[in-house]
């Protein structure tokens, strides 16, 4: 019997976009517990356990022996690093989110909060530049065979950095009073439910369209445009392809923080709106360039993409720190991201390909997109209005809970 990449190249593709959400399947759970520890023991010890796990679990990858070398043991062992990266993913982002706004003045929290989140298009332009790199250097084969080891191996770097963080940055201000004042609650995550249920849904709900995008850029579309046109691909050069999409990034760092600036200056809510509406604008437009199949039109299509994307990027940690009180703030942050990731991001690519199968046309896709963004752009224009500016310290005025 043939493999099944050889037998049906469309389900082995959407298989293969499906494993993509194994990790995002944890990441509440990473989430909940993260953030239930980081606000009752400070976000600084928890994001550098968060980033050495990540870094651990991401390099052990890079080493792990083949299916012919050790059999079943190693997709089993894959799937429990994928779990143990979606776990030390759910907990880092709200650590770093709430240290850079915590710490940011208050009419520049949106901008010092736009710093952690340009780690994502960072990572993705240097992980695809690293990928181009590599494969022009060593050729397709060599880098089946073990070049692929090499970026996971790189991120030996987390571990450095979560030492770094750990032996020079102060805990959050914000987390500070609360100590100073013993008002931490004995249960934040329980308190967290009980009374900002709304706000977690919202924030989930906020993220999807943004995510979802995200991941197209992360996951589908160089795949897309790079494979054979019988597998329903543009039948691009890998390599040319992948150099256009790391360059095309660029646009979601500078959008990212243009987004962050401009958020303190005519609100969170307005910018995230006007971002989901250019999203949903270009989301169809750019699968007509991308489908020319030439690569300077594949750049300008994806690059223009990836621009709308900072608008409802750039602005989210702040509009999320500003969403929940201080003692709850690292479990709502981090939960409402991590159910964001999974209604998002985590199956965007298979759903991608499920919709270029089923129809034949990349531009539905474009529809998905519109789709979330419709959703996105209600759930922002429901967060309540004047929480820009709220004060983030806890009210020395309240007592504090009873243990």
């Amino acid at each position: 019997m043939a493999p099944l990449a050889d037998a049906n190249p469309a389900v082995a593709q959407v298989l293969s976009f499906a494993t993509i959400g194994i990790s995002f399947l944890f990441r509440p759970l990473g989430a909940i517990v993260a953030g239930h520890l980081g606000d009752r023991f400070g976000r600084k010890r928890i994001l550098v356990f968060t980033l050495v796990m990540m870094g651990v679990a991401t390099c052990a990858i890079g080493l792990l022996p083949t299916y012919a070398q050790i059999g079943m043991a190693a997709p089993i062992l894959l799937i429990l690093l994928r779990i143990a990266q979606g776990f030390s993913a759910g907990g880092e982002w709200g650590g770093a989110a709430l240290m850079s706004v915590e710490h940011a003045p208050v009419d520049k929290r949106g901008f010092f909060g736009a710093y952690p989140q340009i780690g994502v298009p960072c990572g993705m332009i240097l992980a695809t530049l690293v990928l181009w790199g590599i494969t022009t250097a060593i050729g397709t084969e060599a880098f089946l065979e073990w070049g692929w080891r090499v970026p996971f191996l790189l991120s030996f770097l987390l571990i450095i950095i979560g030492h770094l963080i750990r032996k020079t940055v102060e805990e959050s201000p914000v987390f500070k009073v609360m100590q100073n004042r013993r008002a931490k609650s004995s249960a934040p995550l329980g308190q967290l439910f009980r009374r900002n249920t709304k706000e977690v849904v919202l924030s989930a709900l906020i993220f999807v369209a943004n995510n979802a995008a995200g991941y197209l850029v992360i996951a589908f579309l160089a795949t897309y445009a790079s494979r054979p046109v019988e597998e329903m691909g543009l039948g691009l050069e890998r390599g040319p392809v992948l150099l256009a999409t790391a360059l095309a990034s660029f646009g979601w760092l500078i959008s990212t923080l243009y987004g962050g600036w401009i958020c303190d200056r005519i609100g969170r809510v307005r910018t995230f709106q006007i971002g989901y509406v250019l999203l949903a604008a270009w989301a169809v437009p750019m699968w007509f360039m991308v489908d020319t199949g030439n690569i300077y039109m594949y750049f300008v299509g994806v690059f223009v993409f990836t621009l709308t994307f900072g608008l409802s990027y750039g602005p989210q940690s702040a509009l999320y720190a500003e969403m929940f009180p201080a003692e709850v703030r690292y479990s709502g942050v981090s939960i409402g991201y991590a159910l964001g990731a999974i209604l998002g991001g985590a199956f965007a690519a298979m759903i991608a390909e499920m919709l270029l199968t089923s129809f034949g046309a990349s531009w539905t896709i474009g529809v998905y997109i519109i789709g979330l963004s419709v959703i996105s752009f209600v759930a922002v224009s429901l967060v309540p209005k004047g929480i820009q500016g709220v004060d983030l310290h806890v009210d020395d005025s309240d007592p504090a809970p009873a243990k």
